[in-house]
């Protein structure tokens, strides 16, 4: 398990800005904090360094790219063996419709969550990219009517107040 980064009000403050949008300026997020826009360079560095920040990522709509319909599948793998769990996943990641993939506990080994076209691309993917595998023993489909986005990400507040995520943006996607 990773060690925890000991992050001060500066740094969290920074985190949830930057979390809430990553295209923020250095110069705006220093005014924003009340630091020198090179103070919050040194700090962003400082953070990717640590590996609290682990890089900046793109987000695309899957239903202006043709992939409207979004689904979970919880799929159970047999044997589950060391030596099936990277090739399995390593397919799996390599299927375009795959966004996440999840090792579980539980009566289920892997939680996918897939984007795809309709339901008749829903079934092609689930007959030929998962459960004509024979290491897949069982594939069960949940469809995601709806998703929210959630407030950003802090560590947990000592004290176990819970640390607040003011400035959160939920973001409403049909699906």
């Amino acid at each position: 398990m990773a060690e925890s980064v000991v992050l001060d009000p500066v740094d969290l403050h920074l985190l949830r800005l930057l979390q809430n949008d990553a295209r923020t300026t250095y110069r705006d997020l220093a005014a924003l904090i009340g630091v020198a826009p090179s103070t919050c360079l040194d700090r962003v560095t400082r953070l990717r360094r640590s590996g609290v920040i682990l890089g900046h990522q793109l987000r695309l709509d899957p239903a202006k790219l043709g992939r409207g319909l979004e689904a979970l599948l919880s799929v159970q793998v047999r044997p589950h063996r060391r030596e099936l769990v990277g090739p399995f996943v390593e397919r799996i990641r390599s299927l375009p419709e795959s966004r996440t993939v999840f090792h579980l506990t539980g009566p289920d080994d892997y939680l996918v969550h897939v984007a795809v076209a309709d339901m008749a691309d829903l079934q092609r993917l689930v007959l030929d990219g998962f459960t004509a595998h024979r290491e897949v023993a069982r594939v069960e489909t949940r469809l995601i009517f709806q998703q929210w986005d959630c407030g950003p990400l802090l560590p947990p507040d000592p004290q176990g107040a819970g640390a607040t995520a003011s400035g959160a943006t939920p973001s409403a996607k049909p699906g």
